[in-house]
């Protein structure tokens, strides 16, 4: 270690240039990282259901429809119809629209004085005007199941626009093309927006928000606690310059292999903000503690000690995020832990390379002083926290074990309070305009994640219409199903107008005639495939609830299971499919990625210091403070979803950190003096140091994500804070606890603390 420390010194300027060429470079590469919100990109490649949906949104469009709800106190209002057509023409001339669909101009079958009639359910050149006639219309919307709740609610106080986007067209492009015009139109009704492209772009926005005004604050924040902590331009500059370059080479990184940032890795650089500022810390604060005057040796010596722990604390933080890979069924979260173990794994390359060199060029060569003399030197956090804390661990170590123990017991309960939650709507905070479109479509349209169900076979033959209808039936029947829509339902419906039977014909000829009266018309497009070999029933669901959704996947997988067969196979998937697994998914996840962490900390921990019990020891304060951790979110009603449930690896992974510099720097003065209390009282009053300010200054940089757009981004930060508080605790006083009674049961005459 000491040989390389004095080449790291001897290399600087060539240290320097490396680091400043590449951050040019990758930060260049940062300007073509785009953004991608949408979650059904993040499905994986080889789960049925995420197949199966792809396939259905490719083929017909489902899963790129836009919606906008026009909301009025009655929509039977002949302006309020004009404001609808004028939508609805608005849209259909947007680059990116393939269809739209409305009030105005939806399908409608009737039977008249000359035969069967199809045309539209309101002709838009004539809307209705007189009383009887928007009455009328309004009887005709309530009779038919087929606008009822599917493009007017019941009240008849909101009503859909639904648009269809192009293939290969750029979702957020257009959906933000529709907001604007849309809105540029002044209309007295309120509007709201939903759907898949519409989601994204709310979402993107909420990204970019929060990057542009929490990052510089996290910044600020974290430069005022290295300030006040280090009382010198380099323990502010140097800490947030690592993080920085950290920050830039990972996003440059992203960009050049083609990744784009999703709601999970925008969290990326705040993260390695605060993270990736621990290691410098820990660098500086060896630094400043040795009593040498001449700055190559301080430099060289601090590192030869510092290095080893530098390094393992940041093998077992990368650990923790690379955890995420094991279990995760969402692309967007493995994306998350790849790239930021790879932040984290430059910010302790660039602490170790990057910040000595600087040291080395940019400060005197003979120091003034000697920051640290014989003794540790006088502040706050020596005289009125650490010294108080040593003298508490050494006379009542039972006492601060029984306290731990306490703490953990009643976490364990709180664990058994936790739920889980994958619903997008609790993305969004209350009175978010995204939040509000979700809750009228659940309250008046019967809900918004979609639920496809595909038959496969001649889509012309009775029997195969005929399972589409009882298979609508039987979805209906659901209380979270409120109406189901497919080509056998608007073949009925032409069967109704001609003979006053809503049933598909027996004979194949009658269905064949039928048909050709829809042929041409764009909603085939919705829900038959052009070779008449494959169709769908869509509908919605309504829970949020994940039992609710897990009862009805049993239900309608035993009915399908029933009814398909080698003419006609049926499958089904769709949103509350996807969310089950994902439901799943954090558990298998969470539970994985925790226990490969915890598994790889004691190894390499008990491998890079000889001691298998080292790593036993390291490990105790992190899974304490984790427990505690769940322990919390149990008791106050913190959901587990796909933020909050990286928060234990994350946790893990930094807080694993201020363990590893207390057994490192115990073992290493136990070696030299032999006398565990000594080693015990330099190690807190040293080390604690560092792990004081580096506790701070991270959890001050995630607390900025209370400020996040997006509410379990909130939480993500609120309960990472919480556990670096619960790990350096744990590390200051559980570990330590530990140690004084295992070498004082071992040898008690070498025991003795000086005090």
């Amino acid at each position: 270690m000491k040989k390389l420390a004095e080449s790291i010194l001897a290399f600087r300027w060539l240290i320097i240039i490396l680091v400043a060429v590449s951050t040019v470079y990758l930060g260049y590469q940062i300007k073509d990282l785009g953004i991608n919100a949408d979650i059904l990109a993040s499905l994986p490649d080889d789960d049925p259901d995420a197949i199966m949906l792809k396939r259905i949104g490719e083929k017909f469009g489902g899963n790129s429809m836009g919606v906008i709800i026009l909301e009025a106190d009655n929509v039977y209002q002949t302006k309020v119809l004009e404001h609808v057509r004028a939508i609805t023409d608005t849209l259909s001339i947007i680059d990116g629209v393939s269809s739209v669909s409305s009030l105005t101009n939806i399908i409608n079958i009737k039977g008249g004085d000359f035969g069967l009639e199809i045309g539209r359910l309101v002709d838009e050149y004539e809307l209705p005007r007189t009383p009887e006639e928007l009455q009328a219309l309004r009887n005709t919307v309530m009779s038919n199941e087929m606008y009822r709740g599917s493009i007017v609610s019941d009240d008849g106080t909101a009503t859909l626009i639904i648009f269809t986007i192009e293939d290969g067209a750029n979702e957020y492009d257009v959906a933000k093309t529709v907001i604007s015009t849309t809105e540029a139109i002044h209309l007295p009704e309120k509007l709201y927006y939903i759907g898949s492209p519409m989601l994204v772009a709310s979402i993107s926005d909420l990204m970019k928000s929060d990057l542009t005004r929490l990052l510089p604050f996290a910044f600020l924040l974290i430069a005022l606690v290295l300030f006040l902590s280090f009382r010198s331009a380099s323990g502010v500059i140097l800490p947030l310059v690592t993080a920085v370059i950290a920050i830039v080479w990972s996003l440059g990184i992203m960009s050049l292999l083609g990744y784009k940032m999703s709601m999970i890795s925008n969290n990326i650089p705040i993260i390695l903000l605060a993270v990736g500022s621990a290691y410098t810390i820990h660098v500086l604060n060896r630094v400043n503690q040795l009593a040498v005057t001449n700055r190559d040796k301080a430099i060289s010596l601090a590192l030869a000690f510092i290095m080893i722990p530098v390094l393992l604390a940041a093998t077992t933080t990368v650990i923790g995020f690379i955890s995420f890979i094991f279990g995760a069924y969402l692309q967007m979260v493995v994306d998350f832990g790849i790239f930021t173990a790879v932040g984290t794994f430059f910010a302790c390359l660039l602490s170790i390379f990057f910040v000595p060199a600087l040291l080395d060029v940019f400060t005197p060569k003979k120091r003034n002083k000697a920051l640290f003399v014989k003794n540790i030197r006088k502040s706050f956090l020596s005289d009125h926290i650490l010294s108080p804390l040593k003298i508490l661990l050494f006379k009542h170590p039972k006492y601060v074990l029984t306290t731990w123990g306490v703490l953990i017991i009643l976490s364990i309960v709180g664990i058994f309070f936790i739920h889980r939650s994958v619903d997008i709507q609790q993305y969004f905070k209350k009175g978010n305009p995204t939040r509000e479109a979700e809750n009228i479509m659940v309250e008046k349209f019967g809900g918004s994640k979609p639920i496809y169900v595909l038959f496969k076979g001649d889509i012309q033959s009775p029997d195969v219409l005929k399972k589409m209808i009882l298979t609508g039936e039987y979805m209906e029947q659901s209380p979270d199903v409120y109406t189901t829509q497919s080509i056998a339902d608007l073949i009925a419906e032409l069967n109704f107008a001609i003979t006053g039977m809503r049933e598909i014909p027996t004979e194949r000829e009658k269905i064949e005639q039928l048909w050709f009266l829809l042929d041409g018309n764009d909603v085939l497009q919705q829900f038959v495939s052009e070779d008449l070999d494959e169709a769908i029933i869509i509908s919605k669901f309504k829970s949020p609830d994940n039992d609710a959704k897990i009862e009805f996947a049993r239900d309608m997988h035993t009915f399908l299971k029933e009814y398909s067969t080698g003419d006609c196979l049926i499958e089904i998937t769709g949103m509350p499919f996807m969310e089950i697994t994902m439901d799943r998914s954090l558990i298998k996840s969470q539970l994985g990625s925790i226990t490969i962490a915890i598994v790889f900390v004691v190894i390499i921990v008990g491998l890079v210091l000889r001691s298998l019990s080292s790593g036993i020891y390291a490990s105790i304060p992190i899974v304490a403070a984790i427990t505690i951790l769940f322990g919390v979110m149990g008791l106050t009603g913190i959901t587990l979803n796909i933020a909050t449930v990286l928060v234990a690896s994350v946790a893990l992974g930094i807080g694993i950190d201020y363990a590893i510099h207390i057994i490192s720097h115990f073992n290493h003065i136990h070696r030299l003096t032999g006398n565990a209390g000594k080693a015990i009282e330099e190690t807190i009053m040293i080390s604690g140091k560092a792990i004081i300010i580096n506790v701070i200054s991270v959890s001050s940089g995630f607390l900025i994500l209370i400020f996040s757009e997006m509410v379990p981004l909130q939480y993500f930060g609120i309960l990472i804070a919480l556990s670096m508080v619960g790990s350096s605790l744990g590390a200051l006083t559980l570990l330590p606890v530990i140690l004084i009674l295992v070498h004082r049961k071992k040898n008690n005459d070498h025991f003795n603390l000086n005090q």
